[in-house]
Order: C-alpha cells, then structure tokens, then sequence
C-alpha cells in the first residue's frame, strides 16, 4: 500500500503515508488554501442568504496559478466572448472557491486526524466522500505546481522530468510528479 492508494471494504480509499509526506501534503494543501483566499463568510447579523446571491469578480485573477484554477469560460480574443467570460465568471467564481477551499480543508483535516504509528507514519483511510475532496485538491495542487513550474502538455519526456539535484526546481518536480502518482492511484481506486 505504500504511497498507492488501495479500495477498502464499504468504498473509500486507504493509502499508507510516512511522516516526511504527511508533512508535505499538509504544507502544499495550507499553501493552496492561503492562494486561494479566505472565504467570503456573512457578516455576524447580515442574512446568510445574501451570499448565495452575491456577485464574484468579472476579471480573472492576474497570478497565473490563480488563472489556471480559475479559468476563463471562452478563452478566446473576441469581445463579446470576452463579456460573457465575464458574466460566467461573477456568477460561478465564488461557488467554485468555496469548493475549493472545502476540498483543501478536508485533506488538511483528515491529515490532522491521523493517529501517528511513530516514525513509520499512518494509515490514511478515506471515505467515499472523503475521497472526492481528496481527488478536487490533489488536482488543484498539480495545477498550482505545474504552472509555477511552466508545464505544458508537450514537456512529457521534457528536461523538466530529468533536473540535476542541484536546480532549485526539482523539489518542486518531484512534489508534481509525485501528487500526481497519488491522484492516478486514486482515481484507480475508484473507478469500478
């Protein structure tokens, strides 16, 4: 089970994690959240129902990880595109980083629940719910990391994947390359 993640009975997931990866996956997460911003919580009096109706922003966000967690609907030059883009955008941003924000949370929240087997580390068991959240934040991280790192489509096989230690990049590789074993392992546990 180590570093894969294995169906277990009644649906879930469970994958072995030592200390030096729980640590890792907990960092990025709380990175993840930090970028993507606190949420937009009503005010103490202010009528709860107000935020679903609220209007998010019309522009897409300038940080390009930011841009490509939350992309434009019609990516394309034309004007009236770029209007409807916008109009998508202030109605389904804010859900979408609320979604966000909960798949981010539930990972950072299960690794605190962890009961440590020492330095060895512990057995994540996810449920079927659980498992969802686990699968939208991986994603969102190989997206922050991948275009921090400027990956593209055409760099399997790349010079990226074969770094010398010494590039201060490759810390950032092999978190990407190894987020994304976890995220296959995942969807393979899944699937039926």
């Amino acid at each position: 089970m180590a570093g894969q993640f294995e169906a277990i009975p009644g649906g879930g997931a469970a994958v072995a994690l030592d200390e030096v990866e729980i640590s890792i996956l907990r960092s990025l997460a709380v990175q993840l959240l930090e970028l993507i911003g606190p949420g937009d919580e009503p005010a103490q009096g202010e009528d709860p129902l107000a935020s679903l109706f609220a209007e998010g922003p019309s522009e897409p966000p300038e940080d390009p990880a930011l841009a490509r967690l939350f992309p434009d609907a019609y990516g394309d030059d034309d004007t009236e595109l770029k209007e409807f883009s916008a109009e998508f955008r202030r109605f389904t941003e804010n859900d979408l980083r609320s979604r966000k924000r909960e798949d981010g949370m539930a990972l950072v929240r299960t690794l605190d629940g962890l009961t440590s087997a020492g330095e060895s580390g512990a057995v994540l068991k996810l449920t079927p719910e659980a498992c969802l959240h686990w699968l939208g934040a991986l994603n969102d991280l190989r997206l922050t990391i991948g275009t921090r790192l400027e990956v593209t489509d055409e760099d399997e096989g790349n010079e990226l994947y074969r770094l010398p230690d010494s590039d201060p990049r490759k810390p950032m590789v092999m978190a990407y390359l190894w987020l994304g074993s976890l995220q296959e392992s995942l969807v393979e546990t899944l699937m039926p």
